[in-house]
């Protein structure tokens, strides 16, 4: 039997030796009985996992045999999940490895002490409360049957499970932090102990090799200059510098030695590239770049969170870029790894999105907060990713009109995320009741040509909307001049049927398109408007106005959606 998802889960940070423990577990509801069989990482409301109920369970028990290659003797022992939804215990032969709360960022545990010769046992056990609105869930919903904007729930191991043999002496992280303008690339790393020595080197997009290494401390920084004979400025930036239209990558090794020994090898890969803002302007690399978004919540009908194959995320990416968009924003999920390097490689902007919870309360700003980090630090060397967005749409925060901690929560989230990552544009609470974003996120379904020229055809105008009937900043903050975006509009329905629906109905695929072309033609016209992002890549279960289908078929000619956004 194939193994699914077999292709190597975490590409930014690559070992050669791990082994993959996807496939059939040993499988149970509520307690740990083991009378069934699930293939992991589909979770059990999928069919791809063999089960595919809706029945609503919030604890589930995972089981499975594994035996380790015998070239691992003498290694210590890794095992990482890729993401388990919601919070988890884990256990090797009986004996407690550690567990995790929050579902949308992995984990991992040092097992090697509780291993045996021979076979060993893993067993996991999951819960999930499905009522829990103080969750960071996403479009998980909370009730009976999927409705309106909310779809099928995700519960317990819904990412690849693998194991890996490392060394005592080996490299535990490497943040990579482009400097475009110096021509240079900053590594801060941090290795299992003092007197080590790490070695970086990258192989340049032009065939140049480059390297730096380290001096025996066990965190620091290493600056790689890129600098080369006979570029100048124009001429670096276009063979290094990353775009979607030029995404250029260099490949990078880390080796550590101890003695003259090399104990570790990882590689990896980095993007050079900036983004910021100014004058009202988003800036990539420097230039003035306009943003074409689609929203992409990440769902599949057979596999939900979980993508079936690796090549479904290049299938999404291709549709996105031959429909003339140049990004994706990534709503309500944080997206699996391989999906980012999908996107690193191929060229397209994410705007990578944390799942939001329902209901605010300390134990919601303690789950939030500790997840997000995680989110940041797991995510933070992909190239493609270009903005964060913490919160959207006051989910969460639906109060922060008249409860100071929910204002205090929504502006402590910007700047913690700038504290961790200040290379990246930072939202606020996207489409409406804004703190300080850098750049003003405006979510507008509105489908008429005149009404959205008006709108936008002003700052005045612009600020005076409300969008949800709701105020475009939140109490006692303003703007100060940043970017405009439509960063949700369109949401046009095609064939909706029974209880699928959309924010504007149309009957035919030449009615649509007129639509489309007067949403998207509105929004270009503006010169305000530095982007927009176009509700949305596919259907998703009951909602109904994707440009493809649920299951990926075109709805209308990519060249028509294309010659439409480049007006």
């Amino acid at each position: 039997m194939s193994v699914p998802r077999p292709e190597y889960p975490r590409p930014q940070f690559v070992r050669e030796a791990w082994l993959n423990l996807n496939g059939p577990w040993d499988f149970s509801f509520d307690e740990p009985g083991f009378d069934r069989t699930i293939t992991v990482p589909f979770a059990y409301q999928a069919a791809l996992s063999g089960i595919g109920t809706d029945e609503r369970h919030d604890r589930v028990w995972y089981r499975r045999a594994f035996a380790l290659p015998e070239d691992w003797a003498g290694k210590r022992v890794l095992l990482h999940f890729g993401a388990v939804d919601y919070t988890c215990k884990v256990w090797v032969n009986g004996a407690l490895a550690g567990g995790h709360t929050g579902g949308h960022a992995g984990f991992s545990l040092d097992v090697t002490e509780a291993l045996r010769p021979g076979e060993n046992v893993l067993t996991v056990l999951a819960e999930d409360d499905h009522a829990d609105r103080e969750m960071p869930r996403g479009k998980q919903y909370w009730g009976e049957k999927p409705r309106s904007i909310f779809y099928t729930p995700t519960s317990g191991i819904w990412q690849t499970v693998w194991l890996e043999p490392v060394s005592e002496d080996r490299l535990l992280s490497v943040r990579v932090t482009p400097d475009l303008a110096g021509r240079q690339v900053f590594f801060d790393y941090e290795l299992s102990r003092p007197g080590l020595v790490l070695t970086a080197a990258a192989a340049c997009p032009d065939g140049a090799a480059v390297s730096v290494r380290s001096d025996g401390e066990a965190r620091g920084r290493l600056v790689l200059s890129l600098d080369r004979d006979g570029l100048d400025g124009g001429a670096f930036a276009d063979q290094y510098a990353w775009s979607p239209e030029h995404p250029a990558l260099f490949r990078t090794v880390y080796e550590v030695r101890a003695e003259a020994e090399v104990t570790d090898r990882v590689s990896g890969y980095f993007g050079l590239r900036s983004i910021a803002v100014a004058d009202g302007k988003i800036l990539l690399n420097g230039r003035p770049y306009y943003q074409k978004l689609l929203l992409d919540q990440g769902y599949w009908p057979d596999g939900l969170l979980t993508a079936p194959t690796d090549a479904a995320f290049v299938t999404d990416i291709e549709a996105c870029k031959a429909m003339g968009f140049n990004g994706v924003r990534k709503h309500q999920k944080v997206e699996d790894p391989r999906f980012l390097y999908h996107a690193d490689r191929l060229g397209l902007l994410v705007w990578g999105e944390m799942a939001n919870a329902y209901v605010f309360s300390g134990r919601y700003v303690r789950r939030f907060t500790a997840e997000w980090m995680e989110v940041l630090e797991r995510d933070y060397n992909h190239p493609c990713i270009v903005a964060w967005t913490p919160l959207n749409e006051s989910w969460g925060v639906n109060e922060i009109s008249s409860d100071p901690r929910q204002l205090h929560h929504c502006k402590a989230l910007v700047e913690l995320t700038k504290s961790l990552d200040a290379t990246r544009l930072v939202m606020s609470n996207d489409g409406w009741e804004q703190t300080i974003p850098d750049v003003l996120g405006i979510h507008d379904y509105e489908a008429k040509a005149d009404i959205l020229r008006q709108r936008y055809a002003s700052l005045e105008s612009i600020l005076a909307f409300r969008p949800a009937d709701r105020a475009v900043f939140a109490p006692g903050c303003r703007y100060a001049g940043q970017p405009v975006m439509v960063t949700e509009c369109g949401g046009i329905s095609f064939r909706s049927q029974g209880d699928a629906w959309g924010y504007t109905d149309t009957k035919t695929p030449e009615e649509f398109l007129e639509t489309y072309r007067q949403v998207v033609a509105s929004l270009l016209s503006s010169e305000l408007v530095q982007g927009f992002c176009y509700t949305q890549l596919t259907d998703v279960q009951q909602e109904q106005n994707g440009l493809l289908t649920f299951d990926r078929r075109p709805k209308f000619d990519f060249a028509a959606i294309r010659e439409i956004n480049e007006g």
